[in-house]
């Protein structure tokens, strides 16, 4: 039997970065975002070898292991061994797993589209598939964060395991102790044809890891730095304006906060924003473009913009002209997916 799964990425539409602690604990966070088009996936083939072999493909990279009820977390697929980890010890498995599994993504890491955290989640979703674990949406979003924050240590948010889970638009709310809610927005078809007619996605070429950034915005919440803490607190609140724009299809006035959204997440930590990236945000600009914004931490990966739907070929154009490529999608309404076949493709 073969289990399969896939995960919407996601767009962080507004308040990215009120979703990271000590922030969310301390003010509580709001977060609107919506996935789109573009997968993390992943395959689970049960054997009988007494072994486990994990594959990335989009990374071309591949390990063998003995069965065993933990893998190793050193550096290599972790993702993929810390949900196996976490699985073995939550759910009693008392004797060692043996298949083979193999994950890629439709875009690369790095791409602030929330890759690794949506990874995390097509990967506990074919497992869920597979040996029926007792995990609704919430259950599966909470567990896929505690694998990635917790066991591997790995710094973000906790938006983009919610955003993958759930899909859609959503309006999701954080607060201490780990709550979180989960709002998802009746948006009009209109709506989203609109904004997706005057939205380009573009990926500036320069994947980014993200800890660094993180890392200073934690420091500067615990040292309580004014100018950044005053910057996180309108990027929170810019979720709140900008939803109520979307919901009554103001896609201008939702692409001008969404630039001073932008301004105000520049001042969160220093490294957000580079050259590189400001070339790009002017060039889009100077052809009459209404907003932008880096989408995820921050630093490189990928960046939107808001424009007349008109003016949009203006736009690509514009953007033809650093070292990127612009990527077409569409929302995405349906959130992480897992089914099973029982025969494999003939090799």
């Amino acid at each position: 039997m073969i289990y399969r799964s896939k995960a919407p990425l996601r767009l962080g539409l507004a308040g990215g970065g009120s979703d990271v602690s000590p922030y969310s604990d301390m003010y509580g966070g709001a977060i609107l975002n919506a996935t789109i088009d573009q997968y993390a996936f992943c395959t689970i083939e049960e054997t009988n070898t007494n072994s486990i072999i994990i594959s990335a493909a989009d990374l071309d990279y591949s390990k063998r292991y003995k069965s065993a009820l933990a893998l190793p977390v050193d550096g290599q697929l972790d993702l993929q061994k810390g949900v196996y980890n976490r699985i073995v010890k939550d759910f009693g498995i008392s004797k060692p797993l043996s298949f083979k599994m193999i994950t890629w993504c439709d875009v690369p890491p790095g791409s602030g589209l929330g890759s690794s955290s949506t990874m995390v989640v097509a990967v506990l979703k074919a497992f869920t598939e597979w040996l029926n674990l007792p995990l609704g949406d919430y259950d599966m979003a909470y567990l896929a964060y505690q694998i990635e924050r917790i066991d591997l240590g790995l710094r973000g948010g906790k938006q983009d395991q919610y955003a993958a889970t759930f899909g859609g638009f959503n309006f999701i709310e954080f607060y201490k102790d780990d709550r979180v809610i989960v709002n998802p927005l009746r948006m009009k078809k209109w709506i989203v044809d609109e904004l997706e007619a005057s939205m380009v996605l573009f990926y500036t070429g320069a994947p980014r890891s993200s800890d660094k950034i993180i890392r200073e915005q934690q420091e500067n919440t615990r040292k309580g730095k004014k100018v950044q803490l005053e910057a996180t607190h309108s990027i929170k609140q810019s979720s709140f304006i900008m939803k109520e724009l979307l919901l009554k299809g103001d896609i201008t006035g939702f692409s001008r906060t969404l630039g001073k959204e932008w301004e105000n997440k520049k001042k969160m930590a220093a490294s957000i924003t580079n050259r590189h990236l400001e070339n790009i945000y002017e060039a889009a600009m100077n052809t009459g473009a209404y907003g932008g914004k880096v989408s995820g931490a921050g630093g490189g990966g990928f960046m939107f913009f808001v424009t007349d739907p008109v003016r949009k070929l203006n736009l690509i154009k514009a953007l033809g002209k650093f070292n990127g490529r612009v990527l077409n999608f569409h929302f995405s309404e349906s959130g992480c997916q897992g089914w099973k076949i029982t025969e494999t493709w003939k090799r």
